[in-house]
């Protein structure tokens, strides 16, 4: 891979630039090819790039820092289940709850918010649930990270892997007496995201068909686009963090930590911003997922999705934002895409179907992973070993002098 595209552009920025430009002309054109074979292939890839959001957030605490975190997906729900309550009709089902118990508190409310949210909620806008959903991921993440400052490796992955099962739980269970999150039934209702009064769901008759100054697409082409750009923007972000101080002072710490100390870097702080900085991205794409599904519930934020972003990190190359993007794409795509290939398969070579898609789709999946990491146990697209060294600090054998040194 590192060898079709080259992102170096400090020392390769013509092949670097061109790179970015075939990738870009490449996905921009995307939509409308795989528009021929059906909508469903647009919504893989959808939900490709909000796995990518997330991965390139946890690649920052488990990639740049060397924190294991094997709760991240909390982050997700968190921002997920804020859009679900500031965007649909659930709190004013929040608020009758509150008014049966705290009936002061309630009436309080309805005095400041006005007497429609009692039939129809709160219908804020998602550009302003966004940066909401993201401070409060936030601040989780320091709340997670505050007391785990001196764990390392495996204990802070079981600490994590509490604090992820301890959200989940809450968001099933927090429907009494006061309910927040619906429990196990879940939010729905949740408004379609809008860009300048353009509704990304389609109106309402429309067949989920949105029109741009005479263009027509459907609605999974439009959120295509719109992930898309938050994915530039983040790959951005991330990759300026990189070679930051901030970002050269989590690799010493990734590296090692006691050194780090050592040489006058506040450890504690710089944990607690990885924490938080990933969390925020997590909670971003927490809240385009709800935008995009319309519903959230605790499923979607289960154990299983924690691991598989992670492997998204680890399987497509630690530490290195081009390989976690990779690792992303083909992690989220793979499963989906074989879940419209195995069956076809199976038929056009035996006739019938021998085993059921979902078990040999997880198979396939599975077996992919454990192929994948014993050929490339780095990933697959590691991180250059100068990547994070200036160039004036980089290792240079000196020529020989022929004299041996007693």
């Amino acid at each position: 891979m590192a060898h079709l595209f080259d992102f170096d552009v400090k020392n390769t920025p013509r092949k670097a630039y061109g790179s970015m430009a075939f990738i870009l002309v490449g996905l921009l054109i995307f939509p409308f090819v795989a528009a021929h074979y059906g909508n469903s292939w647009v919504r893989i890839i959808d939900m490709a790039l909000l796995y990518i959001i997330l991965a390139l957030g946890l690649n920052i605490v488990v990639g740049f820092a060397g924190l294991l975190d094997l709760g991240y997906i909390a982050f997700y729900a968190v921002g997920a289940y804020m859009t679900g309550l500031l965007a649909s009709p659930q709190f004013a089902t929040l608020l009758e709850s509150i008014i049966s118990q705290y009936p002061a508190l309630g009436e309080f409310l309805v005095s400041v918010l006005g007497q429609g949210i009692r039939t129809n909620g709160i219908h804020l806008s998602v550009w302003l649930i966004v940066p909401l959903a993201g401070g409060l991921a936030g601040l989780f993440g320091a709340i997670l990270g505050a007391p785990t400052l001196k764990l390392r490796g495996d204990y802070l992955a079981i600490v994590t892997l509490g604090f992820g099962e301890i959200i989940r739980i809450f968001m099933n269970n927090l429907n009494a007496p006061i309910n927040f999150t619906n429990g196990p039934q879940g939010i729905n209702l949740i408004d379609p995201i809008r860009v300048f009064g353009v509704s990304l769901g389609g109106e309402a008759g429309s067949r989920a068909t949105v029109v741009v100054g005479g263009l027509s697409m459907p609605s999974v082409n439009a959120y295509y686009f719109l992930f898309l750009l938050l994915c530039v923007a983040i790959i951005f972000v991330t990759t300026r963090l990189q070679h930051s101080r901030l970002g050269r002072a989590w690799v010493a710490i990734r590296e090692d930590e006691i050194a780090a100390k050592a040489m006058g870097i506040n450890t504690r702080n710089i944990k607690l911003l990885a924490f938080s900085m990933g969390a925020s991205f997590g909670g971003v794409a927490g809240a385009m997922f709800a935008s995009f599904q319309g519903f959230v519930s605790p499923e979607s934020f289960s154990l299983t999705e924690s691991i598989a972003v992670l492997a998204m990190v680890v399987l497509g190359g630690i530490g290195h934002i081009p390989g976690v993007i990779v690792g992303g794409m083909i992690l989220a795509a793979l499963p989906e895409v074989l879940r419209h290939v195995v069956e076809p398969a199976q038929n056009a070579l035996f006739g019938r179907v021998i085993i059921e898609a979902e078990v040999l789709r997880q198979l396939l999946y599975g077996l992919a992973m454990v192929l994948i990491m014993l050929n490339r146990p780095s990933g697959l697209w590691p991180a250059p070993k100068s990547e994070d060294r200036p160039d004036a600090d980089l290792d240079k054998p000196e020529p020989a002098s022929g004299v041996i040194v007693a």
